[in-house]
């Protein structure tokens, strides 16, 4: 590295993408991926700086110049052996992780010109892995000790990929008929196509960890009982946040309201964007609105448009500026044709006599002073009342988690929310052998940082069981 010369182009190599006239009717995946000269061409513009800054930013600590290094030199395998030391899921965090709010937010080079595109680059190595080697993972030498793991999202799979690492005998437990959590039923196939979800975990499968479907832990089996009938030393609670959010205003209640959560689950997991070839149709008119501004949201409303909906917005009661979804996300809504009322908050869903969505009252808000959550609050306008034509309303304003295991689970401690209590520097949680980590802890975030608590976690667990060997 000695005569390394980076390239000091200010801008990110371009990412291809499918036109959005067309990507906004079909469901392939909108970015296209590097081609092994771009992928080059980005990584060189990694400066290879000795204090690391990008590695701090990163919940699950990929060495990322290691793995840019690689790529710079053309051992794309050698990039994802790199990234995979640390992260379980490459292909789907380079797609969906938000490395602009992380590792790319500390870039050096974002200080005179944009990041380096370390997300773009950790989808190219991966990519690149399964379409040319595919090699399965040897399994590890069996330590003797067996794990169990709620849910299989995020958390619990990266939770899982380290413990059998370690040479634990790890069973997953997993509510639905398929593995993958919220990759698999919140994630759009045009932004995370599922057949490479179940190909990472198709990776873990080969390092010995087995996953039982449609088991529903707290219904079928409680912890206790996974402790003392199964043999189970430690378990992980991956359940993430299925608990949808409502407004609590007048009409929710009427045909063609969805949740979130219900509209993506029949789209994603259900496949109803494929009907009749599906099993699962899915009505939702030509005139649909999304309350709410996060990814959910943006995902919500480009799925309508592949649905066939000839009109969709996006209805946000703060401005551009507080959006909490990706930039990325917003822009393609917007380069697809998705219209967004901004400063507007609902205050009641129309109906006709039939109980069927008609339309929306919505009030103009502006923005007052900062809220607990740092960002201003929103206060309505006197006298600004204004309604909309509709057909469906999706209601995509978050998530908590399910109540169920901390129903059935007493000496389980939760917050006042549902969240689960856990000491922040083990996961641990206030019954003795219990983790927990990613949504089921913080509320509906992000897949890295769910990772990042399934790492911890499962570190904090190798130590319990070898301190009672």
């Amino acid at each position: 590295m000695a005569d390394y010369k980076p390239n000091m182009k200010l801008e990110k190599t371009g990412m291809p993408e499918q036109e959005a006239s067309v990507r906004n009717k079909n469901y392939d995946e909108v970015a296209l991926g590097y081609t092994a000269e771009m992928a080059i061409e980005e990584a060189t513009r990694c400066l290879q700086c000795k204090h690391r800054p990008c590695v701090g930013g990163c919940p699950v600590m990929v060495q990322i110049p290691e793995f840019i290094n690689h790529i710079v030199q053309g051992d794309f395998e050698d990039a994802y052996q790199t990234i995979i030391e640390t992260n379980s899921l490459p292909a789907v965090c380079g797609r969906v992780c938000p490395q602009e709010n992380q590792c790319e937010l500390v870039c050096v080079r974002g200080i005179k010109g944009e990041p380096v595109g370390i997300g773009r680059l950790e989808r190219f190595a991966a990519d690149w892995h399964f379409e040319r080697v595919g090699d399965q993972p040897a399994t590890p030498e069996p330590n003797g000790h067996k794990v169990a793991i709620i849910g299989s999202g995020p958390a619990g799979l990266a939770c899982a990929g380290d413990l059998a690492r370690w040479g634990y005998q790890v069973t997953i437990f997993e509510s639905l008929h398929v593995s993958g959590g919220v990759l698999m039923y919140g994630i759009p196939e045009f932004r995370l196509p599922k057949s490479l979800v179940q190909t990472e975990i198709q990776q873990l499968k080969e390092l010995g960890v087995k996953i039982e479907c449609d088991m529903v832990i707290g219904k079928v089996l409680t912890l206790d009982e996974l402790f003392n009938q199964h043999g189970f030393e430690a378990i992980f609670i991956g359940t993430g946040a299925g608990l949808p959010s409502f407004m609590n205003i007048p009409g929710e209640n009427l045909n063609q309201v969805y949740s979130a959560n219900e509209f993506l689950t029949r789209v994603n997991l259900m496949q109803a964007w494929r009907w009749p070839e599906s099993a699962t149709p899915i009505n939702i008119g030509k005139r649909v609105a999304v309350i709410g501004g996060g990814n959910v949201a943006m995902d919500a409303a480009r799925s309508s448009l592949r649905l066939g909906a000839e009109q969709v917005s996006i209805i946000y009661r703060r401005s551009e500026e507080e959006l909490p979804a990706r930039h990325e996300e917003v822009e393609h809504a917007k380069e697809e044709g998705i219209e967004f009322h901004l400063l507007a908050n609902p205050v009641e869903i129309l109906g006709d006599g039939d109980g069927w969505v008609t339309g929306i009252r919505c009030i103009r808000m502006e923005l007052g002073e900062p809220d607990d959550s740092g960002r201003r609050r929103p206060v309505p306008v006197p006298e600004s009342e204004f309604s909309m034509d509709l057909d469906t309303v999706i209601v995509a304003i978050g998530q908590s988690p399910n109540p169920l295991l901390r129903d059935t689970t007493p000496d389980l401690k939760c917050k006042p929310w549902g969240g689960v209590l856990v000491d922040e520097d083990t996961m641990e949680t206030s019954k003795e052998g219990v983790w927990a980590g990613g949504d089921a802890v913080t509320g509906a975030a992000t897949v890295i940082l769910a990772m990042g608590a399934g790492k911890k976690a499962a570190l904090s667990m190798d130590h319990y069981i070898k301190s009672k060997s």
